[in-house]
């Protein structure tokens, strides 16, 4: 999982993997049936080993959370004994060529982050702590794209502090973006 992280699909070589693990390439093989699947399986370890995250969508209100994901996202994407920035956003993002399949498979892990905070928006709007006509969408479409923005930050280098610094700022775009918008006519 951490070489995945690290390196991403394209650059962990299954003679680094096999390494990684003990195995030798057959064994590898054997045991995953494919580089593809051993990375789906670490994908699938690193979802539960890393996703904290995710627990701030706990929180009383969307603000708190949303506060909350953003602190837990720069602790977690600045650990010094981890790889930096976030693996699903990070693993597969040139997969394309080589593995269509790969890149498709991310593109829907990434997709799970934009639904967990549209649904922890709606939540919020069907409880009243946001107003009825906010964007939900248009808010978990900011906060997913300030998060890969922070796993690419880390990745170049940047620590938790300024990690914060960039989640103090996409708390200032709180107020507007949860401002009613007027619906458009059909």
């Amino acid at each position: 999982m951490e070489l995945f992280w690290a390196r991403g699909y394209e650059h962990a070589s299954v003679a680094a993997l096999g390494e990684a693990m003990g195995l030798s390439p057959p064994s590898l093989y054997a045991a995953f049936g494919s580089k593809e699947q051993l990375f789906r399986e670490a994908c699938d370890l690193y979802g539960d080993v890393e996703g904290d995250i995710w627990l701030a969508m706990d929180a009383p209100n969307a603000l708190e959370a949303v506060a909350q994901f953003l602190e837990r996202t720069a602790r977690s994407f600045t650990r010094p004994d981890k790889p930096r920035g976030c693996m699903i956003v990070l693993g597969g993002l040139h997969a394309d060529a080589e593995e269509p399949s790969v890149a498709e498979e991310m593109r829907a892990r990434r997709a799970t982050s934009f639904d967990q905070l549209k649904a922890r928006f709606d939540r919020a709007v069907s409880e009243g702590d946001l107003a009825e006509g906010v964007d939900t969408a248009a808010m978990a479409r900011f906060y997913v794209a300030v998060q890969n923005g922070m796993a690419i930050q880390a990745r170049d280098g940047a620590d938790y502090d300024a990690l914060m610094q960039v989640a103090r700022g996409a708390l200032l775009a709180w107020p507007e973006l949860t401002k009613p918008r007027p619906r458009r006519p059909s």
